[in-house]
């Protein structure tokens, strides 16, 4: 009919667009696709971000999968949360059926079964993957403050902790070290050393020790320390491939704030780390940052600010990022105006929250001659309506897409197929022996028990030296870190520490090169 006919020749001028492209899938008009009519997103637009929305079970993961084939196959280096396993398929080629071939055949999509190279992460090795971790001195006050959901007054004393221990060479390399280092500015030579700085209230400090204890609780020790992982390890290409770094995220229920934290944290290193490229023609790496909605529950204004600069700024640095979630509503204003691609599947309006979510879903989107509301709850599995940001930069016509099928494997590999990937991995060797070096509390206490060492030959070699009175057990009991900074040995030796740490992003260390 006309009206199919002017759908379809929109559609059709809408997407053609000259250069490389991601090719989402072909254009649903009158109960049947229009292979002619194909909808895809310029690679030179993907580090204008997107957005991959849809209630549960309507195809995000799918829409995942398939655009990080087509990214690796281009060349472009690909970053995932994998929340279920579903992603790890994608290693593997896909197997091939009748109604596989079928639907593929209607879109006009030449299947062929393809697995492409992936590396297996996990956080803190809690996992089958090469285990991440970040120092606590990398990971920052303002990230850890999010973790551990403090209020503005807590999250203010943490950075006055971390500015402490920067200035005076206490490295933090895991959760024991920042709980010492808080022990000590509440002792009486901590106060002393806070005095101009605005002190730190014993209440506050009890709030974050207990908050700490708490995490550790949760199993976070584990995601701190060393060898912390260098997020430049996620830009590799293989036979012209690249390489799509998937991050499996067990337990997610028991800790979110840890990992959607944990995932900023990667892309504030990312920030910090890469040189200024401007526009490309196909980005260095795109991050899709699933269950977003976790990041931004409950977070502060500054946080929230930050992640907006972040993502505004990261596109000149040739990264893209993809925040997949169930509507747009779950994302900030101030970033849900930064995504240049939408892709919405399904959404549900059985109840009035359901209802006010489909309504603000619908806004977000540029008008059209689609009945949006109604459009949006009658996509099937595999569909959604789509528009993205062409070469030009303005927004393309708004498609009901019947998206194309994944060339991996469409489940889970296997145990052993996993096993073996992570062995025969370049970086399992690198990650996943512990080191437990000499922090500053160990360098620091070693040092005071040397100068000790030599007052004392000092003084029996005058014929000086004095017994000392046996320490009451409360004495022993005085934290290391308690004897080390208020030492004068430790004051010298601060004043010669060395650089300073520099902080960028949410207060995380600039890696030095």
């Amino acid at each position: 009919m006309a009206e199919t006919a002017d759908v379809v020749e929109t559609v059709k001028q809408g997407y053609a667009f000259e250069g490389a492209a991601i090719e989402l899938g072909a254009l649903l008009a009158g109960d049947e696709p229009k292979p002619e009519a194909a909808v895809r997103i310029p690679l030179s637009m993907v580090n204008r971000h997107g957005l991959v929305a849809g209630a549960t079970g309507t195809g995000k993961t799918k829409t995942l999968q398939l655009m990080a084939e087509q990214l690796s196959a281009a060349g472009v280096s690909v970053f995932a949360a994998d929340i279920k396993g579903d992603l790890s398929g994608i290693s593997q080629p896909g197997q091939e059926s009748e109604k596989l071939l079928a639907r593929t055949k209607t879109i006009g999509q030449e299947w062929t079964a393809t697995g492409f190279p992936t590396e297996f992460y996990a956080l803190g090795g809690q996992g089958a993957g090469v285990p991440i971790r970040a120092t606590i001195t990398s990971f920052g006050p303002v990230l850890l403050s999010k973790v551990l959901g403090l209020n503005d007054v807590q999250e203010s004393s943490l950075g006055l902790i971390f500015h402490y221990a920067d200035k005076h060479g206490l490295t933090l390399l895991d959760l024991k070290d920042l709980r010492a280092v808080i022990t000590h500015l509440t002792s009486d030579e901590g106060k002393a050393d806070l005095k101009d700085l605005g002190g730190l209230s014993a209440a506050t400090a009890g709030v974050i020790l207990r908050s700490l204890i708490g995490f550790a609780d949760q199993g976070a020790e584990a995601f701190f320390g060393e060898t912390e992982f260098d997020t430049a390890d996620l830009m590799q290409q293989r036979d012209g491939k690249g390489v799509i770094s998937l991050l499996e995220l067990p337990n997610l229920q028991d800790r979110p704030a840890l990992f959607s934290t944990f995932l900023m944290w990667l892309l504030a290193d990312l920030f910090d780390d890469l040189p200024e490229v401007g526009d490309v023609d196909k980005p260095k790496l795109v991050f899709f940052f699933d269950e977003a909605h976790l990041l931004f529950n409950d977070a502060s204004k500054a946080f929230l600010d930050s992640i907006a600069q972040t993502v505004r700024l990261i596109r000149s640095k040739g990264v893209g990022v993809f925040f997949v979630t169930q509507t747009p509503k779950d994302v900030p204003d101030a970033v849900l105006a930064q995504l240049g691609s939408r892709v919405q599947h399904q959404l549900r309006a059985h109840t009035p929250n359901d209802a006010k979510a489909l309504k603000a879903t619908v806004s977000t989107f540029p008008s059209s001659s689609y009945d949006l509301a109604e459009v949006l709850t009658q996509l099937g599995i595999g569909e959604a309506v789509v528009t993205v940001m062409n070469e030009k930069g303005a927004p393309t016509p708004v498609a009901w897409t019947r998206l194309r099928a994944p060339q991996s494997l469409m489940a889970p590999a296997s145990a052993e197929q996993l096993a073996a990937s992570v062995q025969a991995s370049p970086n399992n060797a690198k990650y996943t022996e512990v080191i437990d070096r000499e922090s500053a509390y160990e360098k620091l206490a070693a040092k005071v028990q040397a100068g000790a060492e030599r007052a004392e030959a000092e003084q029996q070699t005058e014929g000086q030296a004095k017994p000392e009175p046996k320490p009451r057990a409360q004495k022993q009991e005085k934290s290391m870190v308690e004897q080390v900074v208020g030492s004068s040995a430790f004051k010298q030796f601060a004043r010669s520490a060395g650089r300073e740490i520099v902080r960028g992003l949410f207060g995380a260390a600039r890696r030095k090169r």
